[in-house]
């Protein structure tokens, strides 16, 4: 008769300290993931305000580089039959943005698969850890420290003139591949022809006009900077609102989270109450 409450007591306990490790866990998580949200919290609100700095500089980058687009349309300068390309992806450093860098890889993957032998030049580490994978023969040059803040004039040009002086890269125009800023929740992997002075030189509509080699040189690196430019800017106004959508997505799970573990706590903390009034009650009846 006395053996019972001592096993029923010792069961209780049992039970107890169980509990109260599971409540210890679920307390210690939901403190880090509170945490964590705050955090994310916090970059979204940053990148809301990176996001609509980028696109002020999206709206004037935009329209400079549909000028220099329109100029070789109305050039009707055409691509060369079996012209050699080079690959240009526009892409930057810093993640914590969606896959909107894996997808901008995997396009140039693509486009190098049916051209093995273009010569690539890689705009930013998040492309070209990818790239270097399966192609590394083909990156003859990479530049990083790209994307923290809002691309300049003067680095795309920079990059122009060094890509443009190499004697090594030899191609007969080149292809931009970047991100296309659709809206604050959407982006397309596009790209942006752009062709040496010699193509445009020889186009219809160009010969009627007089020049000097000075302004065709000058004109030449003008040409693939603005691109550039364009292409950075936009690229950089697409990331800032993949990642304000990424930081949303991942305040809301956390959310969701802290929620369900709020719940599994109040329950589990209801469950020890419960087993001491039971222990009491017992130990009452003993007596």
């Amino acid at each position: 008769m006395l053996a019972r409450p001592a096993v029923a007591a010792r069961t209780a306990v049992f039970v107890q300290t169980r509990n109260m490790a599971t409540l210890k866990e679920i307390q210690t998580r939901l403190k880090s993931i509170t945490n964590i949200s705050k955090i994310t919290a916090s970059m979204k609100m940053i990148a809301s305000t990176k996001t609509t700095r980028a696109q002020r500089a999206m709206k004037v980058a935009r329209a400079y580089g549909k000028v220099s687009n329109d100029f070789v349309k109305q050039a009707e300068v055409e691509k060369a039959a079996e012209a050699k390309e080079l690959l240009i992806t526009v892409s930057s450093d810093k993640g914590l943005c969606g896959g909107i860098h894996s997808s901008l890889a995997r396009q140039s993957r693509k486009y190098l698969a049916e051209n093995p032998d273009a010569p690539v030049v890689v705009l930013g580490d998040k492309a070209k850890v990818q790239l270097q994978r399966a192609y590394p023969n083909n990156i003859k040059y990479s530049f990083s420290q790209l994307g923290s803040t809002i691309p300049t004039f003067d680095e795309t040009s920079a990059i122009a003139s060094m890509v443009l002086n190499d004697k090594e890269i030899v191609f007969d125009n080149a292809k931009l591949l970047y991100n296309r800023f659709v809206s604050a929740i959407a982006f397309e992997t596009d790209s942006i022809e752009c062709f040496p002075i010699e193509q445009i030189v020889e186009a219809p509509n160009f010969k009627a006009y007089e020049y000097q080699d000075e302004v065709l040189e000058n004109l030449n690196e003008f040409l693939l900077a603005n691109s550039l430019h364009w292409a950075l800017v936009e690229g950089h106004a697409a990331e800032m609102a993949a990642k304000r959508s990424a930081m949303e997505n991942a305040t809301k799970n956390a959310g969701d989270i802290i929620n369900r573990l709020t719940l599994q706590y109040n329950r589990g903390r209801q469950a020890v109450i419960t087993n001491e009034l039971i222990d009491i009650i017992t130990g009452a009846s003993a007596l």
